[in-house]
């Protein structure tokens, strides 16, 4: 397949990293190692570009340049990733209409709500029409798929289960052995966190993770936090941590993704709540190298683990629980081994993206070939 692929909330090759961009970029390189020929459609960002507008005429423009492009390329497919309320695929729709071609969305979102909101209201509708335009979309989202059902027939959606490549994060006894010596940590286990710090509920997480940690220490356990991260919200992190934790903490500054397995192969327990968690790649890549794992159970986070058997799921808000959980895990290292192995085990088997992005594969391919079939 010749494949337009665009996502409109960021670049393939933006620098800040979040789980969509790994969703994103993961999808093409899936495509390209399959054999098929990806082109970037476009880098024009929409995320709330419906409230600026003198973005119009750039708009305009990129549109017409995406078509010609198109007109010239002949693609086979259109294909979008990521299409919601807050980032609408503002080119796909149009142009695939123009020149007849196949269009299909990876995490396509509906919900209701946003029409009734007048900050989301021109986002909401404009998503609507990129949906409606969809001959397919698919979803790695259950809940998102319920919601969906709501405005698209059936056989227009696909669930497809969130995936990484488990043999990028596999746990490193090297590694291990190398940073916990670095870290100073001897025989404490490690609790470990990831994530940007954000002023968002990426920081307020973290910040959460930092009382559970207080009142572990408190209650005289021994441990080390290690938080993977960086951004403008480290000086409040830091602060939090030292009120916390006194000097039982280490910030580790920002980690290449492919670097991250080391990490985590260090780790004895990963921790991060996950408020407002649409999926949670970095849940899986932990578990994949080993860890058990402690969150909120909200959001896309039930999807991507096994409570009681992977990790443990706590009440949205409920701070004791969280460090119940946690204490549990710390104070019983045969249960961490155990569960880690299952984890590591679970995303082997559920969460291959190889084998799950190859069913929609077979997909698309239905689609080009069903697509023009009626057009006769």
């Amino acid at each position: 397949m010749k494949i337009f692929f665009y996502p409109p909330f960021k670049p393939l090759d933006h620098p800040n990293p979040s789980g969509d961009l790994v969703t994103a970029r993961g999808l093409v390189e899936y495509l390209q190692s399959q054999g098929h020929e990806v082109t970037a459609a476009s880098r024009l960002r929409t995320r709330w570009i419906y409230w600026r507008p003198g973005m119009l005429p750039q708009i305009l423009a990129e549109k017409r340049r995406v078509l010609d492009l198109a007109a010239s390329e002949k693609p086979d497919l259109w294909l979008t990733c990521h299409s919601y309320y807050k980032a609408p695929d503002l080119l796909g729709p149009g142009v695939c209409k123009a020149l007849n071609l196949p269009y299909a969305i990876f995490q396509g979102i509906y919900s209701t709500k946003h029409k009734r909101r007048i900050k989301t209201m021109p986002g909401f509708y404009l998503n609507r029409h990129a949906l409606k335009a969809a001959d397919h979309i698919f979803s790695n989202r259950k809940e998102d798929m319920k919601n969906l059902r709501r405005l698209i027939a059936p056989f227009r959606l696909s669930y497809i289960r969130p995936g990484i490549k488990p043999h990028s994060f596999t746990f490193d006894e090297k590694a291990r052995v190398e940073l916990r010596k670095q870290w100073g940590v001897e025989d404490k286990p490690v609790i470990l966190s990831a994530a940007m710090f954000r002023a968002d509920v990426k920081t307020q997480g973290l910040l959460w993770v930092i009382r559970a940690c207080g009142v572990l220490k408190s209650q005289g356990l021994r441990f080390k936090l290690a938080i993977a991260g960086d951004g403008k919200e480290r000086r409040r992190i830091e602060e939090a941590a030292k009120e916390c934790l006194g000097e039982d903490f280490i910030l580790l500054g920002k980690i290449p993704r492919d670097r991250m397995n080391r990490v985590y192969s260090a780790g004895d327990v990963f921790a991060f709540p996950g408020f407002n968690e649409t999926l949670g790649m970095v849940y899986l890549e932990a578990q994949s190298c080993g860890l058990p794992m402690v969150a909120c159970s909200n959001g896309g986070i039930p999807e991507v683990m096994i409570h009681g058997r992977t990790g443990f799921l706590t009440p949205l808000g409920d701070l004791e629980a969280y460090v119940n959980a946690l204490k549990d895990l710390l104070l019983i290292s045969g249960k961490r081994a155990e569960m880690g192995a299952r984890a590591a085990s679970y995303v082997r088997s559920r969460h291959d993206l190889d084998c799950n992005y190859s069913n929609m594969e077979d997909i698309l391919n239905r689609c080009i070939r069903e697509h023009y079939e009626r057009q006769g």
